[in-house]
């Protein structure tokens, strides 16, 4: 029906009082049953209905109705708008979650906070079409059935797709590399803490041992050997 005039019995009041067209032409171009025409020329259908001019909105040309009232073959078109009007970007409004998904929300809200930590709170909002309080509530376990929450994934449950949770990740983790510098030290690289081990030594454990100290030895007076030698010698 887009074809069609902008409030079509209206218009097909106004038709049947003003013109000479036949009830199939004001059918065709109104978009109505031909029967239906009849009944409004015979009061029994639109009563109280107040024609509209389909000239004055500019749906149709005097030039159109007088060419049609002289050959009862001929159907009538919609004028061309003049007005060119832009088009309505439609709103995006909160996602909509289907009655049936909408308690398995904040399993899906756990899952996403578990096992994606850096996405934010207005990311998990447009995910799963939550509310600030309710993510709040679960990541403070403070919510009323906190015990019985299991975590589960909310492409599973169908709350988003696929494309839409990656694309969020991934925005997430452009944020990640300013934060990492913030943290300080890093874990090792895997090179380092997958290389082989070498056995560890002694010297390893307990550290290298001294050599021990060797006592200096008192100076041999060689006089006194000889001497002592000649008393024995004399005695004997």
């Amino acid at each position: 029906m887009s074809n069609a005039p902008l409030m079509p019995k209206a218009t097909a009041v106004w038709l049947v009082e003003n013109t000479s067209l036949t009830f199939d032409q004001i059918a065709d171009f109104c978009k109505l049953h031909p029967l239906e025409v009849k009944g409004i020329a015979d009061g029994e259908v639109a009563a109280g209905i107040k024609g509209h001019d389909p000239i004055t909105s500019g749906q149709l040309t005097r030039e159109e109705i007088a060419k049609a009232e002289k050959d009862e073959s001929y159907m009538l078109s919609l004028a061309k708008s003049k007005v060119v009007l832009p088009e309505q970007k439609k709103a995006r409004g909160g996602r909509y979650t289907p009655l049936s998904r909408r308690q398995d929300r904040p399993n899906a809200i756990l899952w996403l906070v578990r096992n994606h930590p850096e996405l934010k709170d207005a990311q998990i909002m447009r995910l799963v079409g939550t509310t600030k309080t309710t993510l709040q509530a679960i990541r403070e376990r403070t919510h009323w059935n906190s015990a019985a929450l299991a975590p589960m994934d909310p492409v599973t449950l169908g709350l988003c797709s696929q494309l839409d949770l990656d694309l969020e990740v991934n925005r997430a983790a452009k944020d990640r590399p300013a934060q990492a510098e913030d943290q300080g030290a890093t874990l090792m690289p895997a090179e380092i803490t997958t290389a082989p081990r070498q056995p560890a030594t002694q010297e390893d454990v307990f550290g290298s041992t001294p050599a021990p100290r060797r006592e200096q030895e008192p100076a041999i007076d060689v006089d006194a050997v000889f001497g002592k030698l000649r008393a024995l010698k004399d005695d004997e």
